[in-house]
This record gives structure tokens, sequence and C-alpha cells, in this order.
């Protein structure tokens, strides 16, 4: 019940930690939440989907199915969340001034709420596809009954999704002044964390090269499986035993975005100067 309750904790932390920072950072634009609920039920329907191929995944590209799976999810992941990011660089403002209106002023908003489904859907597919291959092997192990484990998996739930919720709150108390620069940078680091996971499944798939394993070595003092070091995995991406690859993933990420948010900040000083 416990590798249970820890494994079901881990994932749901890690997608209810995505939907807590993107809704508190459009909690402004009309029909946001509606993106996000559609991409939550998109993203269970997709792990169903999985649980039901559990036998082809596992046996796909020579025992490496899970892997590709996991990077392709997360590649795409990454250029979503760093769309999201370069389109409130653009918009932040006019949502800081207008934040009672913006429903009405912000003429593309619903464009960029169908971009909260497509983030929202792959958080809940990976997570609940990881889950899903990881209870199965629990259950071919014959580690603990099926009450047993429904209960972990119960108890695991709701303990991610409260401390998803804690995060979810904290940032609505965050001054407005402040708001978009701080979910910004968290999704920021959200997209450069997804990007070395990514990484991670491709040197696991012997896709990549490691470039040195480990590059160091902190699980001494921040070992992922206690709950700091998941919440640091959830938010940031936090790796006690990282590759350097993952590292220039980390890092390329972080730049590229970064760059494009300083550039469409930009794009409507120049815009209105002529």
């Amino acid at each position: 019940m416990l590798a249970t309750a820890l494994i079901v904790f881990r994932e749901v932390l890690e997608a209810s930690i995505i939907m807590g920072i993107l809704a508190a950072a459009t909690r402004t634009i009309r029909g946001s939440k509606r993106w996000l609920f559609g991409g939550l039920l998109a993203g269970l329907l997709g792990a169903g989907i999985v649980a039901a191929s559990t036998d082809v995944i596992g046996s796909f590209a020579s025992g490496i199915g899970q892997e590709l799976f996991n990077a392709i999810v997360l590649g795409i992941a990454v250029l979503m969340l760093a769309w999201h990011n370069i389109w409130m660089a653009s918009h932040g403002a006019v949502l800081a001034a207008n934040a009672k209106l913006v429903g009405r002023n912000i003429r593309d908003g619903n464009s960029e709420c169908s971009v909260l489904f497509v983030i929202v859907g792959l958080a809940v597919l990976r997570e609940g596809s990881e889950t899903v291959l990881f209870l199965y092997g629990i259950a071919v192990s014959n580690e603990g009954g099926q009450s047993s484990m429904m209960i972990g998996g119960l108890i695991g739930m709701l303990l991610g999704i409260a401390v998803g919720y804690t995060i979810y709150a904290g940032l609505l108390r965050v001054p407005m002044r402040w708001f978009f620069t701080a979910t910004g940078i968290l999704v920021l680091l959200l997209a450069a964390g997804m990007a070395s996971q990514a990484a991670h499944f491709l040197i696991q798939a012997d896709l990549l090269p490691s470039l040195a394993v480990p590059l160091w070595d902190t699980s001494a003092v921040l070992p992922e499986n206690g709950l700091p070091g998941m919440l640091l995995h959830s938010l940031i991406g936090y790796d006690s035993r990282p590759a350097g690859m993952q590292i220039i993933f980390y890092l390329t990420a972080l730049v590229v975005i970064f760059t494009g948010m300083k550039w469409a900040a930009r794009r409507p000083r120049h815009a209105k100067q002529k």
C-alpha cells in the first residue's frame, strides 16, 4: 500500500502542480477553466487508453516504449509551455491593467486557452500513463492485494491534489503587480524541468549520450523520494543525480524560452512607437 500511495502521490502531484500554476496564471482569461477541465478529461481518457495497451507499450521499440512515449509527450509539453509563456509575456501588461475586464478585452484569449487544453492534457496523459504502468508492475510482482493498492492509490491521489491546490491558492495571494512575473518564472522552470526529464528518458532509451553520469550527487542531502525532493522535481525538474545531457537540455530550454519572452514583451512597445 505504501509503494502504491507514493507512486500515485508523486504522479498526481506533478500533474496538479502544472494545472495549479496554469490555472492561476490564466485566472483572468474568460473560459480558461473550461479548457483546463477539458484537458484534464482528455488526459484521463488517454491514460485509460494507455492502461488498455500496457502490453503493447511495454514491448514497443525493443522494450523502450515507455521511455520514448514519455520523451515525446514531454517534448510537446515543453513547446506548449514555451508558447504559453511567450504569449503571456506579450499580453501580461494588458492582463495586469485590466484584470477584471480581461475576458472581454483580450481578443485572442481563446487561442491561449486552447494551448492550456494541450498542456494539461499532455501532463495528465503522461502522469496517468506512468501511474498505470508502475501500478501494473506492482500488481504483476504480487506486492500486496488489490484492496491495499486501491486504498494506497486513493491516499496518494488526495495528498497530491491537496499539495497542488495549496500551491494554486498561494499564487492567488500574490499581488497582481508581481503575479505574472511569478507565474512566468514558475512556468519557465516547469518547461526547463520537462526538457531535462525528456533528455533523461532519451538517455535511458540509448538515443542520447549521457555526457557524464552523474554530474553531481545530492541524493544523500535532498533525496527525490522525500517530499521536498518531490516538490522540487515537480516545480523545477530537480534531479539528485543528473546527467550532463540533462543539464544541457535544461539550460537550453531556459535560454531559448527566456529569450522568446523578452522578444515578445518588447514587440507591443515597438508596435506602439510605430
